[in-house]
């Protein structure tokens, strides 16, 4: 004889949480939810209003140094390891989940000007103002040997260092850029291009034998190390103060501008920038791009930071403090979480890359509400009242008045400038992109 028997798994019509509450059976068709759009965009409105009300991106801030921050440096491999470089000529490497500091020594004489990590992670590189390079081993814990495993004197002051990721050779800049390998005590080459000092330079990520610099005459310079001269050379209206290449593009970058805006160039093309980000009201002095290639952080001499998309014109994000000074270095962390500042006030601090976002561990069910809020504010971000609660920020006074001030101005360029074509023969004052505008001169 025959039985049949209902068999049914109990995961299947009962909640994960509490056992008890039956999940209800759904129907999806349209014609039966004609309100569907209105609950949506209720439920969108809530969810950027608590975005806004949970943002507080403060992590906490690392205290030791006895004068301004310089640099900053990652642990290629360790999330949790930070090195850091002031203006006194103290290194010191700090533990970010205690937030203490777990060795320091005096490196240079001077200011540490630059700081770089070696790609195995077994060692760091510095450079200061008393002429010297210094190579540095660190131990899994974090210790340092107190004295240099290498030193290289150099000619002149050295301004920045960096280090191939493909390569065993890093570049020091300052009145040329030198290509250095551990191992050799003079230079293996040299640049020059009639300037007066390059203060900025990094390699490329993806095409390592690549690496960009700023130097003081405005200029934005291309060198190849398998070459014997610069590639590019690119003339701004003012300096730039740092360099960031995309690590997803090879061929993208990002500088930082002292006329308040950042500049994102295609290498292959230097005529005109793909794009300029505004929103600081004063020199941006560093740049450092997410891990994913799709954000760069920037810090201002303005005391703020401010998160742009790489292709935007305007910040989605700017954090700031009361005792925060100027930000003199800022780097994105390897997984994608935090952003780390370093001010003159010789203090470093953690922040969250997405202002809102819990940290820890998230259940299921957390996910998968956290998403679909996430996906309701992205199909009604266009939504007058969703977009201007997303938008709005609280910002310091000073802040606040520097901006209506440069939008003042910009106002009345744009209205002499159509008065001036209003009153002149069609076709004499032509439309000039902006982007044109900015660039003075490129040579090759």
């Amino acid at each position: 004889m025959k039985v049949k028997v209902l068999s049914r798994n109990p995961d299947n019509y009962l909640r994960e949480t509490k056992r008890d509450i039956h999940k209800v059976p759904r129907n999806y068709d349209p014609t039966l939810h004609p309100f569907e759009a209105p609950r949506e965009y209720i439920r969108a409105l809530n969810a950027t209003k608590l975005e806004r009300v949970f943002a507080k991106p403060f992590i906490g801030s690392l205290d030791g140094h006895r004068d301004g921050v310089n640099c900053l440096a990652k642990h290629p491999h360790q999330l949790s390891t930070l090195v850091s470089g002031s203006y006194d000529g103290e290194v010191k490497v700090w533990d970010l989940t205690r937030r203490e500091c777990i060795s320091s020594i005096q490196a240079h004489d001077g200011f540490v000007q630059g700081l770089c990590a070696v790609p195995d992670g077994s060692s760091f590189l510095t450079c200061g103002t008393d002429k010297t390079v210094k190579q540095w081993s660190i131990n899994e814990e974090g210790r340092i040997n107190p004295e240099p495993v290498v030193t290289l004197l150099g000619k002149t002051v050295f301004q920045q260092i960096d280090h191939s990721l493909g390569h065993n050779s890093f570049a020091t800049c300052g009145e040329q850029v030198d290509i250095w390998e551990v191992d050799r005590a003079e230079p293996v080459r040299s640049f020059t291009w009639g300037v007066d000092t390059v203060h900025a330079i990094k390699f490329n990520p993806i095409e390592t034998h690549i690496l960009a610099g700023c130097a003081v005459d405005r200029s934005i310079l291309l060198y190849d190390m398998r070459g014997s001269a610069p590639l590019r050379k690119v003339i701004l209206k003012l300096k730039s103060n740092a360099l960031a290449w995309n690590p997803m593009e090879a061929f993208i970058f990002t500088v930082a501008n002292e006329d308040y805006n950042l500049y994102t160039f295609d290498m292959r093309k230097l005529s005109m920038p793909l794009n300029i980000h505004k929103d600081h009201i004063s020199a941006v002095l560093d740049v450092d791009y997410s891990p994913t290639g799709k954000e760069f952080v920037s810090g201002s001499f303005d005391k703020t930071l401010r998160i742009f998309p790489y292709d935007k014109g305007h910040s989605r994000e700017v954090y700031h403090t009361k005792r925060m000074q100027r930000v003199s270095v800022v780097k994105w962390s390897l997984d994608n979480k935090y952003l780390l500042s370093g001010s003159m006030e010789m203090n470093i601090r953690v922040w969250k890359a997405r202002a809102s976002e819990k940290l820890g561990i998230l259940k299921p069910r957390e996910k998968s509400a956290f998403s679909y809020s996430e996906k309701l504010k992205e199909k009604f971000a266009s939504h007058p009242q969703v977009r201007r609660i997303a938008r709005h920020r609280h910002v310091p006074k000073m802040i606040y008045n520097g901006q209506k001030e440069l939008r003042q101005i910009k106002t009345s360029q744009k209205r002499k400038e159509a008065n001036v074509r209003a009153h002149s023969r069609p076709g004499t004052v032509p439309f000039v992109p902006e982007g044109k505008t900015k660039v003075i001169a490129e040579k090759e």
